[in-house]
Order: C-alpha cells, then sequence, then structure tokens
C-alpha cells in the first residue's frame, strides 16, 4: 500500500527564540567547518577573520541558518575529544554571537552536554545531530530540556567505519522504520520541533543514496521538514569523476532533485548557487499554462 501524500498536513514551522522559521518555502543552511579536516573546507575557517569573512558573504548572499561545526564526520575522521571540540565552539560563537546576534545558528553536535552549553551560553537555535541520539543516549532528554528544534540525522555505524560495507534490507523502509522509532521516542518526551535528515553519504552506498534520493518524497509521510545535505558529496564526485572542488554543478542538480522530492532545507557550502535554486524552483513550481487548446 502506497503512503498518503500528507504535504498539505506537514508541520512546516520551527520555533527559534520564540519565533515562527516558515519552511514551506525552502531555506539554505550555509556549512561553517570550524575544523581542521573536513572534506570540502577544512582549516579554511578557524581564525575569526576568516570566520566573519565567510559569515558576511553567506549573509549576502542569502543564507537563512548557518550551521557551525568543530567535528569532522567525513568518512574516516578520527574521533575529537569532547573538551577540543567544545573549545573550538566556544572560541568561534563568542566571535559569531557578538557580530551576528540576529542570525539563526545551529551547531552540529552528537554530544548533549556540548548542546547544552551551546544553547545556554550563547543562544544557539537549532541543534543538528548526526546520530539522532545514538553516539549520547542523553541527547534526547537534553533537547527535551533545552526545547530548541533537533535536526536528526540517520547514520549507519559512525564517521570512523561507516562506509565499511554498509547493508539494508531496503533502504528507504530501514530508514523509515529508524525514524518512526526515533520519533517515537521523542514524542514521549515532548520534542515536537524536528527536522530529519536522510543522511546521505553516511552509512550508504553510491547505490543507497541515490535510491534515497528517488525516494525522498516518500519521507512526507512524517509530516516533518526534510533536511538533505548532498553538497559536494562523493555521490556526485563518484558519477562525475571529479573532485569537490569540481562538484559544484553537480550538487546544483542533486539540490533540484531534493526540492522536487519535497526538502525543505539545503544545507550547503555554497549559498548563492542554492539559492538561485532554490529561486529558479519556485519559478517551476508557479508556473501555468494559460489558454491551452488541444
Amino acid at each position: 500500500m502506497q503512503p498518503k501524500d500528507t504535504f498539505f498536513s506537514r508541520k512546516l514551522t520551527i520555533n527559534c527564540r520564540g519565533e515562527l522559521i516558515d519552511l514551506s518555502f525552502p531555506k539554505v543552511m550555509g556549512i561553517v567547518n570550524i575544523t581542521p579536516d573536513s572534506f570540502y573546507d577544512g582549516g579554511k575557517y578557524t581564525t575569526e577573520e576568516n570566520m566573519i569573512s565567510r559569515i558576511d558573504k553567506m549573509i549576502s548572499e542569502g543564507c537563512d541558518i548557518y550551521d557551525i561545526g568543530a567535528y569532522s564526520s567525513r568518512p574516516g575522521a578520527q574521533n575529537v575529544s569532547e573538551d577540543e571540540e567544545l573549545s573550538r565552539l566556544t572560541s568561534a560563537l563568542k566571535v559569531i554571537r557578538k557580530k551576528f546576534p540576529e542570525i539563526i545558528i545551529s551547531v552540529d553536535t552528537f554530544r548533549s552536554q556540548i548542546a547544552k552549553k551551546v544553547v545556554q551560553d550563547f543562544e544557539v537555535d537549532i541543534i543538528n545531530d548526526i546520530s539522532a541520539g545514538e553516539m549520547d543516549s542523553k541527547m534526547f532528554e537534553t533537547i527535551a530540556d533545552l526545547n530548541v528544534p533537533y535536526i536528526m540525522m540517520h547514520m549507519q555505524g559512525t564517521p570512523e567505519n561507516m562506509q565499511e560495507n554498509p547493508e539494508y534490507e531496503n533502504i528507504v523502509k530501514d530508514i523509515m522504520m529508524y525514524f518512526s522509532k526515533k520519533l517515537y521516542e521523542l514524542k514521549l518526551l515532548g520534542v515536537n520541533d524536528v527536522i530529519i535528515d536522510p543522511g546521505f553519504g553516511f552509512g550508504k552506498t553510491l547505490d543507497h543514496n541515490y535510491q534515497l534520493l528517488k525516494h525522498l518524497d516518500d519521507f512526507k509521510i512524517f509530516e516533518l521538514p526534510l533536511l538533505v545535505g548532498l553538497s559536494r558529496k562523493s555521490m556526485i564526485c563518484k558519477v562525475l569523476e571529479v573532485d569537490p572542488h569540481d562538484a559544484l554543478n553537480g550538487t546544483s542538480v542533486v539540490n533540484t532533485l531534493a526540492l522536487m522530492g519535497g526538502a525543505n532545507i539545503l544545507r550547503v557550502h555554497d549559498v548563492k548557487s542554492a539559492v538561485e535554486t532554490l529561486k529558479l524552483h519556485a519559478k517551476f513550481n508557479q508556473a501555468k499554462v494559460d489558454n491551452w487548446h488541444d
């Protein structure tokens, strides 16, 4: 039996510090990696000057949400201690919040104590957890206490081992079952503002990623906003036989396919091209054929 299309009843708002953010028109989340080893831009934004310049540029290009990450989750990435992750985030957020007090900030962390610290000390708006609570059993209750929107991503394994022969019976059904269980746990805790992310590239083969992309529309059954992170990933590079630095055109193509499948947030390295993708997709959706005759 096919799941019913619940698009018009989807919850497409999130509450950030008392302000409702409408995701019915998709938003762009810009990546600010403050790590030395991220797969595309590691080491670029570790100084105060470079961070400010990066966010200034993203603002001018129309970014909606700024995702700050201090722990590289690229395949095979080495573990970073909690103290080191917190030190990186504290240094960055002091600068960013002072310079840009009004922007919507998401912090990419799977650690509950770090989530608690950055929300309480720096008014971080959203927590983006690549592990959906799997790597820290206290994350869900922490999110409930903090009462902030929560991005819950699917990942098979951990960043260190996730690409070592990932297997699924049926990737779409398996991930939908996974989210169903997690959402039930969150509901019991009273967490309402949840965004789901199928986790492209996180414990998936090339074919898995494209199967997910082709069936992205199925995730509308959860009636929740949907985030996708496809930017310059290996699922693009392997098909086009390019490296991440030459994958911008491919990123725009797969982002367009994701929007057609119902994505509400595009998490990207390149804000300008993503904003243009949103505008063209919106115009396409608005187009009507007038005075059509057989």
